[in-house]
């Protein structure tokens, strides 16, 4: 009996020592992670060149062998007409300026939407962190970029106003095969600016942005108009 409980005691104390040595491991790791993520205080002042969802879509059109030409024409957050503002707020993070960053009521409810139907089904990603995502990551799901796109949007939101935010994120994002910005996406889908967006025509950009490829203007699938008509009763039109 004595070598059995001398056998546990030891064994006690290894899962022990494995379970002190694997938190120092993650607190390093996690440490080193955060120093090394990219400084967004630059945005402030300068608009980002190319994104990584650029650089992203740009080598998987290279691996098929196809061209990739990017569109895109900034324009300030004042030119930007507030009808598709408000689309892409009631379609994408209604509380965007009221929050830090994450909606913390919609990460609940996406955590027991996904436990319920075991998978990734529904995502809880404010403007934020979908800039976060865009800029400086990738479309990969792992737990890793997940963890690397928290702390973006916390230096994001610590560094940036709220409107620089949204104005990065409208004139960056991705918006159709190749397009990049409302300036672009309006341009090629309505052959206008985007500063004269009807409230239908903002609604329908801000319907493509959950799958701007496959759903869009263009399109015009079945799911894109769905969404349409949901982002338009939200603003209040017909």
């Amino acid at each position: 009996m004595k070598i059995v409980s001398r056998f546990f005691k030891k064994t006690r104390h290894t899962v022990k020592q494995y379970l002190l040595w694997g938190l120092v491991v993650i607190v390093l790791y996690l440490g080193i992670e955060y120093l090394t993520l990219p400084h967004v205080a630059y945005l402030k002042k300068e608009n980002p060149k190319k994104t990584a969802m650029m650089r992203q879509r740009q080598w998987e059109s290279w691996l098929r062998f196809k061209s990739y030409k990017i569109k895109q024409n900034w324009v300030p957050y004042s030119q930007i007409s507030r009808s598709l503002r408000r689309a892409v707020l009631v379609s994408e993070d209604a509380a965007f300026f009221s929050h830090d960053g994450f909606d913390y009521d919609e990460i609940k409810q996406a955590i027991k939407t996904d436990i319920k139907k075991r998978t990734f089904a529904r995502g809880a990603s404010t403007i934020s962190m979908q800039l976060a995502k865009n800029l400086y990551l990738s479309t990969s799901k792992s737990p890793l970029r997940k963890l690397k796109e928290v702390f973006i949007t916390i230096r994001l939101e610590r560094e940036l106003s709220k409107k620089r935010i949204f104005e990065i994120y409208l004139n960056s994002i991705e918006w159709g095969e190749g397009i990049y910005g409302c300036e672009a996406a309006s341009r090629y889908y309505f052959g206008k600016s985007c500063t004269s967006l009807s409230s239908r025509e903002a609604a329908m950009l801000a319907a493509s942005i959950p799958s701007p490829r496959r759903d869009n203007p263009k399109t015009n699938t079945k799911r894109f108009r769905w969404r349409t008509r949901l982002i338009l009763s939200r603003m209040g039109s017909r």
